[in-house]
């Protein structure tokens, strides 16, 4: 009896010093795709002594704000033009670790079936932050909707349209709200991961979007301080992992592509 307690305790101090061993990792991300893709490696990384914990955020500022102030150790749901305006704008020294997927920026319509059809004089509702306001009106450069005095500047504005056919009206609105108001508007510019979200189907539904070329690609991203540390990187080659290719290109069908 004396042996067996004796066993049962050394097993007990075991997985003890198992679980001290384990590294946490605390993740923000926003729900569609991005928690759903770290949810899925949660498993991998609890083998190799890292435990994922992921908070899900529905906006794109208190992600970045919060690593930066060291409350999170990581984020997942943002390209590098937004990640270097954030940078520029707010004094962080936040780091794109590693490219994981594009999620192709698409114009949905619930009033018209095509861009020839938007009326004159109708609304046309964009992201209200710098990079993906930007990337709104290249997008509708590029489909010819309008015409932008740089086609090369990511950080367009609607001043530096020159030319528009149809006297669109721009609103600048919240990019987690643009699903909600897409029934008040002629048009709406939508970041995928917020189509995801209001079950719109990207590649049927947008009347625009952008090709597998696209710059925009979501990075995992951290402090500079943190970049190198064990779980981070293994965090990163998780992400970049043959199980998530084949997981984003079985479940998103072309809504979401792998950028690795």
């Amino acid at each position: 009896m004396k042996k067996l307690f004796t066993a049962a305790i050394a097993a007990l101090s075991l997985a003890a010093a198992g679980t001290a061993s384990a590294e946490k990792l605390t993740v923000a991300a926003t729900a569609v795709p991005h928690a759903e893709i770290l949810n899925l490696i949660k498993p991998e990384l609890a083998r190799q002594g890292v435990e994922l914990e992921v908070k899900v955020f529905t906006d794109y500022v208190q992600p970045n704000v919060q690593v930066a102030e060291k409350r999170l150790d990581a984020n997942f749901f943002q390209h590098k033009p937004y990640l270097n305006e954030f940078n520029k704008g707010k004094g962080t020294h936040l780091v794109a670790v590693a490219a994981v997927h594009v999620e192709p920026f698409g114009a949905y319509s619930t009033k018209h079936k095509t861009l020839a059809a938007l009326p004159e004089g109708g609304t046309v509702a964009i992201p209200n932050d710098p990079t993906n306001g930007g990337r709104a009106l290249l997008l509708l450069d590029k489909a010819g909707v309008i015409t932008l005095k740089d086609k090369t500047n990511i950080l367009s504005t609607t001043k530096d349209i020159a030319g528009n056919p149809k006297k669109l009206k721009f609103r600048e609105i919240e990019a987690a709200t643009l699903p909600r108001i897409l029934p008040q508007v002629d048009l709406a510019l939508i970041n995928t991961n917020y189509a995801l979200e209001a079950k719109l189907n990207p590649a049927k539904d947008a009347l625009a979007i952008e090709g597998g070329e696209s710059p925009y690609a979501n990075w995992l991203v951290t402090r500079d301080d943190n970049q190198n540390a064990p779980a981070v990187k293994k965090l990163a080659a998780a992400l970049q992992s043959d199980a998530v290719k084949r997981f984003l290109q079985t479940q998103y069908k072309g809504a979401v592509v792998p950028a690795f």
